[in-house]
Parts: C-alpha cells; sequence; structure tokens
C-alpha cells in the first residue's frame, strides 16, 4: 500500500501540539497531543473509560445530542439539510438502503453532475446497518438503526465544470471542527486520538482519521481525493490503483447515540438512547434481578465491548472469557444476559422497523422489502422468546411515536398482517423442518448453514426453531453466530447491483452528439426533418440510423418505442425499434437512408396517442391507489402500452372490489376534471425538496435538472410523453388486480378506445352467457350459482355412489380372489375404474382388516395396493413389481402405493402373479 504519511501532516496538529506515534498493541499509526500515551485507544488496545464516568460536561439526550450536533455546524455556516428516507434506492440504484450520510449526495453530488442542497452541509442522517444484526444487544454498543451526523463539504477545481467549483473547506478546518465539537460539549482534547485508517469504498478512496474519546471511536473524518484507476499510481489497502480526482469531498461520520451514550456514561449504548422501552420491555417480561445480578450485568456490560462476532469465531468462547473475569460460572452469566441482551435487541428492531415502515417499504420477499420482514419476524420471535406479552405493532409504535412519523396507524396495520403472515407460515413450515430432521438423523449429520437460510428464506422460521425441533429427533444444527448478517448479505444486505447492458458501437457512438429531443417541445407533433449522422449495418439485416434530431420516443421508462417511417425522396424505412444510449438516439430501421441524407420523420400517430394516454393514465392511476390504499403505495415496475398497461405498487395485502372500484372512480374524476399537464425542469435538489422523493416513482433520472410531470396533484420525474389534458385520456378501466409476488399488486388498466375495448369484450361475455343460460344479463350471477351448487351436489352424489359400490365389491361382489398371505387376506381383483374408484375400494378392503391389490385397463394399466396397519407388507415394493410387469413404475409409502404402465394387455397376467409377489415381500 503506498504511503499516505504526509496526507496526515497537519498545520492544525503543529500548531495545537499533537504528535504521531505508534500505537504498542496494534501497530496502528495515530495523533494525540498526550506525548505519554502508548496506544491508540481503541479497544482491545484500551478500554472504556466513560462507563459510570461520562465523559461530557452535561447528559443529553439522543434528540438534546442530536440538536447540539447541528447547531453546532449550523454556526459555523453550514447549511441544515433534513433527512432522506432510509430506503436509499428511492434516490439511487446501486443500493437498497441508507448506510452512511454521504449517501445522500451520491452519485449526482459526489461526481458533480448536480450541486448539493448547500455547501458546506451539515445533515443527521437516520441510517440502517444490516450487517450489524447479530452484535445488536450483544456488545453493547452496535445498533442496527442509527443517525450518522455528517458535515459535508464538495470541492472542486475553478473551471473544471462541474455543478459546484471552488475551495470550501479541507482537512485542516474539519480536523479543527470535530476537536472544537468535543471541547464544546467539555472533553479533554489530550484524551482525544486519531488513527489513520485509509478509507476506500465505491471507486473512490482518500486518507481517513477514526477518531476515539476514553475507548469509543465516536467520529470517522474522510477525504476523498482518489478514483480508482488501473494507471493510477496510488496502491490503496483494496489492492487497487488510484489518481487524483479534480473533486475533493468531505465525508465525515459522527455516531450520534454513540455520542449520546458517551455524554450519560450508560453500561450499554442501549439504556442511554431506548430509556423509556427498555423499562417497559424490562416491566412487561418482568425481567427483575437483585442487587447482586444487577451488579453482574453492570460489570458485564463493561467488558461487552470487546465482543465483536466479525472477530470472535465462537460467541461461547467470548463468554466463558468474560465470566472468568467476572467470577461466575458461563451458564450463570448466560442465564442473566441472554434475556436483557434480548430486550435491547428487540428496542433497536422496533425503531428500526419504524424508520422502514415510516419512510414506505412494504415487507415481500425481494429488496428491502425482504430486510424489512426479516427484521420484523426476528423481533417477534425474540418477543415471544422473553416472554413480552405486548403486541408487536404496539412496540413497534413506540418508535415511531418517538421518531415523528404520521402514518403510524398504516405501520400498525403492517405489523399486524405481517404477524399473521408469520404465524401461516410457521405452521407451514414446521412440517418441513422435521422431514429434513428425519433426512439428517439418517445421514447422521448436523443440519447445515445452507439448509438453515434456505429455511428462513422460504418459510420464515428462524434456527431456534430448527434447533428445538431437531433435538427431538437427536440432530444437532450448525447455526452461526452471524446468521442474520449471512441472510441479509444474501439478500443484499442493503446493495443492489445490476449489470448495465452492453452498448453496440459504443466507441462509434461516443464520438457523435447527443440527439436533440423533439417530442419533449411538442408532444403532439408527429412529423419532422433531419440530418442523418451515421448508419450502423445490424446482423439481421436492419440498419441502426442516428438522426441529429427526433421526434420518435425511444423505449424508457416502461414506455414501449415509438413507430413510424423515415424517408428520403427515393425510399420510405420502416422504423421498428428506438433506443437511447447515453445521449445518442438509435433508430432501426429496413432501409439505409444514407450517412449525411435529409429525411423527413413520420411517426405512427395513433400507436403514439394510444401511448400518451396509458402513460398519463399510469400516473392517475397510482395517485389514485395511494389516495384510497395509502401513501406507503408506490410504483414496484410498470409497461405502458397500446391495448392495455399495467403497474406494479408495492402493497401489504390483497385489494378489495370495493378499493379498486374507489380507485377508478377517483381515476376517472381526474380524467373529467379535465386538468392541464405540465412539464418543467426544475434543478434536481429543489424538485427534492420540493416534492420529496416520492418524485422517482418510475425510475432515477440522471442530470443537474430533471423533467417533471404535473397531473392534478401529482407530480412524477418523468421522461416520457404525454397528453396535454386529462381529458384526452378518454376513460380509465381498471381490468385487473393480482399479486404478483409477496407485497407486490398488479393493476392492470386501459385508457381511452383501449378501455372500451376492454369493457366491451366483458360485455360480450356476459350476454354471451346470459344467452346460454336463457335468462337477462342481470340474472347471470344468480343462476351460474344456481348452476355450481346443484353440479358439486351431483359430485358429491357420485363419489357417495362409488364409496357404497366400492363396499359393496369388497363385502364379496365381483370376481375378487382372496389368497392368504401370512395371516392376513389379501383381495385382488381387476376393477376398470377410474383412479378415485380404485382407491376408494383399496380404502374399503383395507377398512375389513384385508389387504387390497387393485387393477384398472380404463386407461393403461393401473394398479393401487393398500395394506392395513400391522401388516408386514410394503406397499410401494408391491406395485413397483407389478407395475415393471406393464412396462411402467410406481411406488409410495409403505401402507398405501400406486402406479402403472402402458401395455394394458399384461394386467390379468400381472395381477395372476399378484399373490406370489405379495409372499415374496411379505417373507411367508
Amino acid at each position: 500500500m503506498s504511503d499516505l504519511a504526509h496526507e496526515y501532516r497537519l498545520d492544525y496538529f503543529e500548531e495545537e501540539g499533537f504528535q504521531r506515534l505508534e500505537c504498542d498493541s496494534c501497530g496502528d499509526m495515530f495523533w494525540t497531543r498526550d506525548a505519554s500515551r502508548e496506544t491508540c485507544g481503541e479497544p482491545p488496545c484500551a478500554e472504556y473509560g466513560f462507563i459510570d464516568e461520562p465523559g461530557f460536561d452535561e447528559q443529553l439526550s439522543l434528540e438534546e445530542m442530536r440538536e447540539t450536533f447541528l447547531s453546532f455546524f449550523e454556526e459555523r455556516d453550514h447549511g441544515r439539510i433534513d433527512p432522506y428516507p432510509v430506503a436509499a434506492n428511492r434516490w439511487r440504484d446501486d443500493v437498497l438502503l441508507t448506510q452512511a450520510s454521504i449517501y445522500d449526495f451520491q452519485p449526482h453530488v459526489t461526481t458533480g453532475q448536480s450541486p448539493p442542497p448547500a455547501n458546506p452541509l451539515v445533515v443527521s442522517q437516520p441510517c440502517i446497518r444490516m450487517q450489524d444484526i447479530d452484535n445488536v444487544g450483544k456488545t453493547g454498543r452496535h445498533t442496527m438503526a442509527f443517525e450518522m451526523g455528517g458535515h459535508h463539504a464538495f470541492n472542486a477545481e475553478e473551471g473544471s465544470g462541474y455543478a459546484y467549483e471552488g475551495e470550501v473547506y479541507w482537512k485542516e478546518e474539519c480536523v479543527e471542527y470535530c476537536v472544537e465539537l468535543f471541547e464544546e460539549l467539555g472533553a479533554d482534547p489530550d484524551e482525544l486520538t486519531l488513527i489513520e485508517d485509509p478509507w476506500v469504498g465505491g471507486g473512490n478512496a482518500g486518507p481517513a482519521f477514526e477518531v476515539i474519546y476514553q475507548g469509543l471511536e465516536l467520529a470517522t473524518l474522510v477525504f476523498m481525493k482518489y478514483e480508482q484507476d488501473p494507471e493510477g499510481d496510488i496502491e490503496m489497502k483494496d489492492g487497487n490503483t488510484y489518481s487524483e480526482m479534480d473533486r475533493r469531498v468531505i465525508d465525515t461520520g459522527y455516531g450520534i447515540e454513540r455520542w449520546t451514550w458517551m455524554s450519560q456514561g450508560t453500561p450499554t449504548v442501549y439504556e442511554a438512547i431506548y430509556p423509556e422501552m427498555i423499562e417497559f420491555l424490562r416491566d412487561n417480561a418482568d425481567l427483575d434481578y437483585t442487587d447482586e445480578e444487577d451488579d453482574i450485568v453492570h460489570r458485564a456490560a463493561k467488558l461487552a465491548g470487546h465482543m465483536d462476532i466479525d472477530e470472535a469465531e465462537d460467541i461461547e468462547a467470548a463468554r466463558d472469557t468474560m465470566a472468568d473475569q467476572l467470577g461466575v460460572s458461563t451458564s450463570r452469566l448466560v442465564e442473566l444476559m441472554e434475556p436483557l441482551e434480548s430486550i435491547y435487541a428487540i428496542a433497536d428492531h422496533c425503531r428500526t422497523l419504524a424508520y422502514m415502515l415510516g419512510d414506505g417499504i412494504v415487507p415481500s420477499n425481494v429488496g428491502t422489502g425482504y430486510l424489512a420482514r426479516m427484521v420484523l419476524r426476528r423481533t417477534k420471535r425474540l418477543v415471544d422468546s422473553v416472554g413480552v406479552d405486548a403486541p408487536l405493532d404496539e412496540l413497534v409504535d413506540m418508535q415511531a411515536d418517538r421518531l415523528g412519523y404520521s402514518n403510524r396507524d398504516t405501520i400498525r396495520d403492517i405489523v399486524r398482517t405481517e404477524v399473521e403472515k408469520y404465524r401461516e407460515t410457521l405452521d407451514r413450515g414446521g412440517r418441513k423442518v422435521r422431514q429434513l430432521a428425519d433426512e439428517y438423523a439418517q445421514k447422521d449429520e448436523p443440519i447445515p448453514v445452507r439448509e438453515l437460510i434456505e429455511l428462513y428464506d422460504s418459510h420464515g422460521i428462524q434456527p431456534d426453531m430448527v434447533e428445538e425441533i431437531a433435538a427431538e429427533k437427536g440432530v444437532d444444527v450448525a447455526t452461526p453466530d452471524d446468521f442474520y448478517g449471512l441472510v441479509a448479505e444474501r439478500h443484499g444486505g442493503g446493495q443492489a447491483f445490476e449489470e448495465e447492458d452492453e452498448v453496440p458501437y459504443e466507441d462509434r457512438l461516443a464520438e457523435l452528439p447527443g440527439t436533440d429531443r423533439l417530442y419533449y417541445e411538442d408532444q403532439q407533433r408527429m412529423e419532422f426533418e433531419a440530418v442523418v449522422l451515421e448508419v450502423f449495418d445490424r446482423d439481421d439485416g436492419d440498419y441502426d440510423i442516428v438522426l441529429d434530431q427526433t421526434m420518435f420516443y425511444p423505449e424508457g421508462g416502461g414506455q414501449p418505442a415509438d413507430h413510424g417511417t423515415i424517408s428520403t425522396d427515393d425510399l420510405t424505412a420502416d422504423v421498428s425499434d428506438v433506443q437511447i444510449h447515453d445521449d445518442v438516439i438509435i433508430h432501426t430501421a429496413d432501409e439505409d437512408p444514407g450517412t449525411g441524407e435529409f429525411v423527413r420523420g413520420q411517426v405512427d400517430a395513433r400507436r403514439r396517442r394510444s401511448l400518451m394516454r396509458h402513460h398519463t393514465a399510469t400516473h392517475v392511476v397510482i395517485h389514485s391507489a395511494r389516495q384510497v390504499l395509502g401513501e406507503h403505495v408506490r410504483q414496484a415496475g410498470a409497461q405502458k402500452g397500446v391495448d392495455s398497461s399495467r403497474i406494479d405498487i408495492s402493497h401489504y395485502e390483497s385489494i378489495t372490489r370495493e378499493q379498486v372500484k374507489e380507485i377508478e372512480h377517483r381515476a376517472n374524476e381526474i380524467v373529467m376534471d379535465n386538468v392541464a399537464v405540465t412539464q418543467e425542469w426544475p434543478e434536481r435538489h429543489e424538485a427534492e425538496e420540493e416534492h420529496g422523493f416520492d418524485l422517482y416513482q418510475g425510475g432515477i433520472p440522471t442530470g443537474e435538472q430533471i423533467r417533471l410531470i404535473h397531473v392534478a396533484e401529482d407530480v412524477q420525474a418523468c421522461g416520457g410523453t404525454h397528453v396535454a389534458r386529462t381529458g384526452d385520456i378518454g376513460t380509465v378501466k381498471l381490468l385487473n388486480t393480482e399479486r404478483v409476488q409477496d407485497g407486490v399488486i398488479r393493476l392492470t388498466f386501459a385508457a381511452g378506445d383501449a378501455a372500451i375495448d376492454a369493457t366491451h369484450e366483458v360485455e360480450d361475455a356476459l350476454y354471451e352467457t346470459a344467452e346460454l343460460y336463457d335468462v337477462a344479463h342481470t340474472d347471470v350471477p344468480d343462476t351460474a350459482e344456481r348452476f355450481f351448487d346443484e353440479w358439486k351436489a351431483r359430485g358429491k352424489e357420485i363419489e357417495e355412489l362409488k364409496e357404497q359400490l366400492a363396499e359393496a365389491r369388497a363385502s364379496g361382489g365381483g370376481d375378487a380372489d382372496e389368497v392368504e398371505v401370512g395371516e392376513t387376506t389379501a383381495v385382488v381383483q381387476r376393477i376398470d375404474a377410474d383412479m378415485d374408484e380404485l382407491r376408494a375400494q383399496a380404502n374399503a378392503v383395507v377398512e375389513q382388516g384385508s389387504i387390497a391389490v387393485l387393477g384398472s385397463g380404463a386407461s393403461g394399466a393401473q394398479f393401487v395396493v393398500a395394506v392395513p396397519d400391522g401388516v408386514e407388507v410394503n406397499a410401494g415394493e408391491v406395485v413397483g413389481e407389478l407395475a415393471g410387469r406393464v412396462g411402467g413404475g410406481g411406488g409410495g409409502p409403505p401402507d398405501f402405493a400406486q402406479g402403472g404402465g402402458p401395455d394394458a394387455d399384461k394386467l390379468d397376467e400381472a395381477l395372476d402373479e399378484a399373490p406370489e409377489i405379495l409372499r415374496q415381500i411379505a417373507n411367508v
């Protein structure tokens, strides 16, 4: 790794008496004003020094510490901005959850494409780090949900052409601000250490300090100045090479919870930030310790900071070490600590859920929805195991109330719905665990981690439930200490990467100017003139044509490409597809108009207008769905079409028929209001500040300015084409609703002429049915119900008759052969009936204490064999032998099996051999 020592030598350090020392324990380099210091100050090189002895002058709550941090930087000319949602995939497509304050400004601000909302700025950003889930409650310092205080400055060279230029401040000022904040809170700066720890991430890197005070890391100061470059001359700790950027970003992270903890000196961070909830949970769970037990727990909390599952291969070993130091047995320590650790985790997880659900994440099986469901189910299991009898929705609501969310009723409703789904899942999944335990009992092996993760993913079954069921079978379970971290990692853990499509002729396209998009200037215009800039030959015989300007809309945002023609005086080329790569639009056509030629373009007006109606209707439908179902509803996918369109929305339960009608009614009210559909191009951060991140329903646009479409009260960032007024939609008809995955509902609808055509199709089917029944169309539902009830009754009557016939045959009717197999009678009989009748008769024979061997030639050759309890004949083996004689196969459990083959001519011969087969298998 390159030596970055020069990057850490600051004038501020020299002026304030800081010295660069090497830690005697870990070897890290650090800066301090205490020349006699021997260690870097961070555990395990040093212990906490603030437990029971707060490190600041005043004890502050989390809310007070947040305001102290924000006000400090606001007074130093930083613009205070509101926090972003915890669902980072609202404004970026490479991650799922917000894990740091710098996420708010990636990638558009950090790359210089957009200006920051203020420069410099300060924010207290709620974050969620799923990778810490297994540490929560155990270490005393880890929280899955936390607030990262960040003060940021964005610097760029003058004349660089970025959305911001000039020097705001850099390393000197950043470190000075940090030390001043400590001093303002009453900390002794001589006790501070700043550990050199270069940072890399997301293709960028830079020198960085970890700021330690009394054993606790309270801040990280990152100076982002490098970008990954294969030819760069700076090698970083990830093994990649980097070069200097022409932008420099101050990226800091102050853990507001940890600063609060430092101010209070409580045994763990949890008592400092969740005092009321922990008290409630302890009382509810009847967790009451004696003075001696409280002392053990208190002393254990001081040692807990050394525990980190990422570093300790076996958490039990860490328990043993702690127990030895405390002078108690490991079992006694576990008995005292585990219930309290569960209480801590419940408080933290409920806050995490409040953030997730409050910011509109809907539990599902994918993405952020999966992570929310995982946290919720783990929390429910902890609540049940520790004996808390308060409903989970009440516990989550306590945190949602504290955080100030206004959608608390929806949050509680989602939690109640999810808890019920979890109960149903456990009922189904328990049978799967027992099957798996039997399988591994036979192998004499423990149930491996991959099976545990699959059980959790598919059935929501927690490891401790697997352990409980497996123990009944005498099977061990290989549960890792970081199980939930592994599950989160499998589902992204906050990351969401997608592979980019390969771009054809990439090098040649990069040399062409961006195409002027005429469809934004006048969306109603269908004709235009242009010059051909380039023509590419395609492998399929068609041509890809680049024009200097176009009216053809390229596929994007769920809207299909326009079709039409490109003409010269000599030819007319049919345009079958239009795509955009960067800013260059490519038209796929069946003729080559020639590079440099002047052409006339004609968009297929009927197709375009239908797509415009459906695109504007999409905005209207999702707006109406949010009004009816709740503000948590967000677009999860969409596809516009000429005849119909669909939109997938996030919602936690099925949509009722009454809700469908209400959505349709509201949508058509907007259509009938005939309001203007308008567009504007504001600065990105101004649009986000005014409208929030619900702007990005249909995707995340790039660029300093973004296009907004206003349809009545609905505002969305959108690049598609739209009608001029809502009345131009004509009408909106919801055709179908279906659950495409858990937590996602698909609404299929039609607009304009397509809506009328779809309505006619339904009416035609209704009138045809009425004619078939010979009733009025209004009587069709009642008539259909009557016919259905009669059909069911006749079916039941047929089944009863089959059973009576089977009993009659089993009692001696028909041409059945009876043979003795040991001490049991076997009935061998051919009945040319369907499989249902064979099974019914077999059951009737078994009820009389006999073995049933039945054959049918109704469809090939089929066999059913049934054996009474206690008879040592394997039905599956008998069927296998019989089926083999007719060219087929079969099998099943020892007491009931079925099978067959195609050779019906050999059915009788096989049945003749049945007595001998039975005796051989019974070994009599």
